[in-house]
């Protein structure tokens, strides 16, 4: 075979879905493990779902995730244009449509909806159109006439009634329908634009893909394709669909999970590399056993053959260990960059966000986690004595409170407030007291922060909430166990 050519060919309807990406991500691994090339094409032929600003989306998430495409409409490979509108403005689609009518396997339909609405039979539980050739026998002239006279048409595809058709995928292996099964499809819509269906076998072809990748609800479309590669003398591509990507519940992951999309994830808090890593195990299993690979690594380990046949399950959590991980190994400053705007959410005073920063970074799944861990240093929460108590430190609020007494006034006399000095602090006390540091350090965490679990021990709290807010929490903390 050729050198291997794939193709991503989104239609612009929106955000990018979850399975759009990994169809475009299997097609680049594809495309890169043999050293190929990967190609974008936009299917914009379906022009009541166009979405203004859908085509910047496609360019923009494919940038965002690193998959890079060697031809498109921006980067001219010699088989343009890339965008369906404009190949079909060229003709392109038409010319070979009546290409399929002059050899018969193709023919000129004038049927009104009424008369299509009458053909309508239930099939396995589903309300569908059996179209029964009726346009099929009219003579050359008649189809003539009928355009002369003004009359609406497509072209349908002719598919024989009796046979079978058959075509192999990488992933389902052999598929054989009975041809009975099979409708006249239409090729050119009353538009004058093609189908998806038509369009693509005609720009796959002559764009010269060799890979086919795509999503298994298109294996029932399959075998006409397969007839419109045979019709034309075609070489027909290496096929292989991917298994449909479900939700938590095994239905067909769809915009109300919330997380459906690209775009969606990013706003929720996830790291690109993240995402991208996850979607490539959604339906491939890696030869050797581990989950976190780059893009490059991907590249790598990508085999095709190892793509599953069933449903793989979008789980939300195991994404967020994933992108938990991708954080903890992030560079500070990029890393900084997007946990800002989520601690500045919540603390407004002029405090040290470097330093709080890099004491959530090991801890938060996804940035938004920073917001609740941190949100203290604004304000202390209200909070109940019973925090003081801890089975581990054999504490409680009445331990507790001699402790925040006998600490207080040397804290008062402490001028360096750093973390370090401060440690040295609270080591001295309990060494000089016989009581095991974290006996010492529980009440003190628990009256500056006011919460059970904090992103850091008690002396680095302190440093960054500083002297006077320090001393004046531990008196608070003093105050309400003496009252409780």
């Amino acid at each position: 075979m050729s050198k291997v050519k794939t193709r991503f060919a989104p239609s612009p309807t929106g955000r990018m879905h979850v399975g759009n990406l990994r169809t475009a991500l299997y097609a680049y691994l594809i495309a890169k493990h043999e050293g190929g090339t990967f190609m974008l094409r936009i299917e914009d032929t379906d022009q009541e779902r166009y979405v203004d600003g859908a085509v910047d989306i496609i360019y923009r998430t494919l940038k965002e995730t690193g998959l890079v495409h060697d031809e498109g409409p921006d980067r001219d490979g010699g088989v343009g244009p890339y965008v369906q509108s404009e190949r079909q403005a060229a003709g392109i689609y038409m010319k070979y449509a009546k290409e399929l009518v002059e050899k018969g396997e193709a023919y000129y339909c004038f049927c009104s909806k009424e008369r299509l609405e009458s053909l309508r039979q239930t099939v396995a539980g589903k309300e569908i159109i059996v179209y029964d050739k009726h346009c099929l026998h009219l003579s050359k002239e008649e189809v003539e006439a009928k355009i002369a006279a003004g009359e609406p048409w497509v072209i349908r595809q002719n598919v024989p009634r009796e046979g079978t058709t058959k075509f192999e995928d990488e992933i389902y292996g052999t598929i054989e329908v009975p041809n009975e099964e099979l409708d006249d499809m239409i090729l050119i819509k009353s538009d004058g634009f093609p189908t998806y269906n038509f369009a693509n076998v005609v720009d796959d072809h002559l764009m010269g893909i060799t890979h086919v990748v795509r999503g298994n609800e298109y294996l029932s479309s399959a075998p006409k394709y397969n007839r419109l590669y045979n019709a034309f003398g075609w070489e027909v591509p290496v096929y292989i669909h991917c298994p449909l990507i479900t939700d938590e519940n095994h239905q067909k992951l769809s915009k109300r999970s919330g997380h459906s999309s690209f775009e969606d994830l990013v706003e929720q808090g996830f790291v690109t590399e993240a995402i991208v890593n996850y979607v490539a195990l959604l339906g491939w299993s890696p030869a050797e056993n581990r989950e976190i690979f780059s893009l490059p690594e991907l590249v790598e380990a990508f085999d095709y053959r190892h793509i599953s046949k069933s449903p793989a399950v979008f789980d939300i959590q195991k994404l967020r260990w994933m992108n938990g991980e991708y954080i903890k190994a992030m560079d500070f400053a990029p890393y900084y960059e997007r946990v800002l705007p989520v601690l500045q959410s919540v603390i407004k005073k002029p405090l040290n966000m470097e330093k709080i920063a890099e004491m959530v970074k090991t801890r938060i799944e996804i940035f938004p986690d920073a917001a609740e861990m941190v949100d203290f240093f604004e304000k202390l929460p209200d909070y109940d004595v019973s925090l003081y108590r801890n089975k581990k430190w054999k504490t409680d609020p009445e331990k507790s409170l001699q402790v925040l007494e006998d600490l207080l006034p040397r804290f008062r006399e402490q001028e360096d407030f750093s973390n370090d000095a401060l440690y040295e602090v609270l080591k001295a006390y309990a060494e000089e007291k016989g009581l095991k540091a974290g006996f010492v350090i529980w009440p003190v965490r628990i009256a500056v922060s006011g919460k059970q679990v904090t992103p850091a021990g008690a002396t680095e709290i302190m440093e960054v909430l500083g002297k006077e807010e320090s001393l004046e929490r531990i008196s608070r903390g003093i105050e309400m166990l003496k009252e409780s």
